[in-house]
């Protein structure tokens, strides 16, 4: 006795109707069918395209912020091992240096927190915490040129603060 195994395969109409995950709700076949989703023009503030030049503009903004965040986490990082290294009963240089070095750590942290979400932020309070950050390393950098065999360090501040310039300029 022979069996007639039927095909089974599912047309493109049934797979774009149901998704490969049951909780995930279908998937629209269609340009329309996006645009009634909430998808491109019917979403208020979105272009329903953008020009080559917007979308280089845009990549160069988050290639900036993404250099900024980095730079502020590297300079964190050198200044939280600087702090570590500083005699907390020591001189008053050493008090300084630990003082400056855990206030940068902070603002570098909090720099890279606010530039790393996801969610839009307001330029006014972006540029003012960046401005603050490179204010920070700028005078962190200085205070670690007085001290030997920090030369690391100062240059870790110095390269967050230039990213901070760098970022500062995309923003106007």
């Amino acid at each position: 006795m022979t069996t007639s195994i039927t095909s089974a395969r599912p047309t493109r109409a049934t797979r774009l109707a149901h998704p490969v995950h049951p909780a995930l709700p279908p998937r629209p076949a269609t340009r329309g069918a996006l645009v009634a989703a909430g998808f491109g023009a019917a979403v208020s503030g979105y272009p329903d395209h953008v020009s080559v030049t917007e979308l280089q503009e845009l990549v160069r903004f988050l290639e900036d912020r993404f250099a900024c965040a980095q730079a502020c986490t590297e300079c964190a990082r050198a200044c939280a091992l600087r702090a570590s290294l500083a005699d907390i009963d020591g001189p008053e240089d050493q008090q300084l240096i630990r003082r400056k070095s855990i206030l940068c750590t902070e603002v570098c942290d909090a720099t890279c927190r606010l530039l790393a979400e996801q969610v839009t932020q307001s330029e006014d309070t972006m540029r003012s915490q960046v401005e603050w950050c490179r204010t920070v390393c700028l005078e962190t950098a200085h205070v670690f040129d007085l001290v030997p065999d920090s030369e690391g360090s100062a240059q870790a501040c110095r390269d967050c603060a230039r990213a901070c310039t760098e970022f500062l300029a995309r923003l106007r």
